[in-house]
């Protein structure tokens, strides 16, 4: 940012937002014990900042200024509803956070300002995370209230990345401060027994989240950019409040002296710079889905491939989750990586979808390692893999869609005769409404794959925001969706 831009009180204050709107929640949070109070506090002092500023000036330190407004306002707010929130449930604050910061409630607010606005980053954005991604709140409204209270989004904001209606949303929301605050769901750093698991929440969250806009299931966009573009905003906070808590290393040494959950969230960050850097060559003028053999590949962000394959250095082979999501990203990167689409290692491909697939068990896996297979060795190596999916993937839209290609083009390979190895005979059938699709030879496959890898329908392998059967984790990598043309 150029130094005039530091003095200008509109560029300040959306500094100031999208740079310290969490952790200042968090501190306002830790202080008052009640979400909504902390909230309101802080937007009135936006609002204040947004009025002052503009006559008085920037102040030197912006956060220290709405940190002290926004407790000050939140104190306003006490005294004028002391009565009635005699009655009303806290949250709860872990004794940690006390110990940390040597301080309590009746302590002097001016000292935490600056000693805590001016730190790098503070611990309080992770509890704020924990909190919004806690697992007694539904999945659909842990990505919604991360980007409510971590990252500072408005309402209508996150309705519009969901595609739902705003009072939706601010129900949705409502709904999931009210449970924070009658379950009694702490503002705290988890206990180090469940601290994996608890990452591990916020982790598919943030994943779930980077799904709704990669792939959505709903409304006829084929990608939302924004929404993707946001999660990996909370994947870059997520995996800088952890490398923080890791043990320090050396310059040169891997990755691997990481924890566990670091580890977790640094695959899937550089999994979803991966996928996200080909956004604006995956959608045709048209609306449609640019298949990956025809993208532009000089309109692919060099920057965020250069960022996720970085990430990637060290992350040796391991086991769960992990290794999981690190097998996601080596594929992403492989395609990612490859000058030409005729130049794309697909053996090696096929050769890490086999241990996905050994690590997962999921037929999702299996019908993209089908694709890899058919790439590699041939239309017949594909198709033996389909071999029992359809029990597996009874909704799939894919699955057909595969299996025609990948038929048409044996059928090609033997020369075009239909009736070469007994394939039957192209027809078209007619099919009442409703009726399930038939695993038949499509007489154009390629324009049924086209039409199958458009739908908008959610199916098992593409999972929207509250379902977390872990069969449906979706494989955010070229495979079955945009890759067979």
């Amino acid at each position: 940012m150029a130094e005039t831009d530091a003095y200008d009180p509109a560029i300040a204050l959306e500094r100031a937002w999208r740079e310290h709107w969490g952790r200042l929640l968090g501190l306002l949070v830790g202080r008052f014990r009640d979400v909504d109070l902390a909230e309101d506090a802080l937007a009135d002092a936006f609002e204040a900042a947004a009025r002052v500023w503009a006559t008085g000036g920037v102040p030197d330190n912006p956060p220290a200024w709405l940190l002290t407004a926004a407790r000050r306002r939140g104190l306003d707010r006490i005294r004028a509803a002391e009565t009635a929130r005699r009655a009303l449930p806290l949250l709860v604050v872990d004794r940690l956070r006390e110990v940390e910061t040597g301080r309590t409630d009746t302590q002097d607010v001016a000292e935490e300002v600056v000693d805590v606005v001016d730190a790098a980053v503070t611990d309080d954005e992770l509890r704020l995370l924990f909190l919004a991604c806690h697992p007694a709140l539904a999945p659909e409204s842990q990505a919604a209230l991360a980007l409510r209270l971590v990252l500072g989004l408005p309402t209508a904001e996150i309705a519009r990345l969901f595609l739902v209606a705003e009072p939706t949303m601010a129900a949705r929301i409502t709904r999931a401060k009210k449970k924070v605050a009658t379950a009694g769901i702490p503002f705290a750093i988890p206990p180090q027994e469940c601290f994996d698991s608890r990452v591990e929440v916020v982790v598919q969250a943030v994943y779930l989240c980077f799904t709704a806009g990669y792939a959505p299931g709903q409304g006829e966009a084929v990608l939302r950019a924004d929404l993707a573009g946001e999660a990996i905003r909370l994947g870059r906070l997520l995996r800088d409040l952890l490398v923080r808590r890791s043990p320090p290393r050396a310059p040169n040494e891997p990755a691997q002296t990481l924890s566990e959950p670091a580890q977790a969230v640094t695959a899937l960050l550089a999994l979803m710079l991966l996928q996200h850097s080909r956004r604006d060559a995956r959608v045709a003028p048209d609306g449609s889905l640019v298949l990956l053999a025809d993208q532009d590949r000089d309109a692919w962000h060099a920057g965020e491939i250069a960022a996720g394959l970085d990430l990637l250095t060290g992350l040796a082979p391991s086991a769960g989750r992990v290794e999981e999501l690190r097998l996601q990203a080596v594929i992403a990167a492989r395609h990612a990586t490859a000058p030409r689409a005729d130049a794309t290692d697909w053996a090696a491909i096929a050769r890490d979808y086999a241990a996905l697939e050994r690590l997962t068990g999921s037929p999702v896996v299996r019908l993209n390692r089908a694709v890899a297979v058919a790439q590699a060795e041939g239309p017949r190596a594909g198709l033996d893999l389909l071999t029992g999916l359809d029990e597996l993937l009874p909704r799939s839209h894919r699955l057909p869609a595969v299996r025609g290609e990948l038929l048409a083009r044996a059928w090609r390979a033997c020369g075009g005769t239909r009736a070469a190895r007994g394939r039957p005979r192209p027809v078209r059938q007619r099919r009442r409404a409703g009726a399930p699709a038939r695993a038949t030879v499509h007489p154009r496959p390629a324009r049924l794959l086209s039409r199958a890898t458009s739908a908008r329908s959610v199916g098992p392998d593409r999972p929207s925001l509250g379902t977390q059967a872990p069969a449906q984790r979706d494989v955010h990598v070229a495979g079955a969706r945009d890759t067979l043309p």
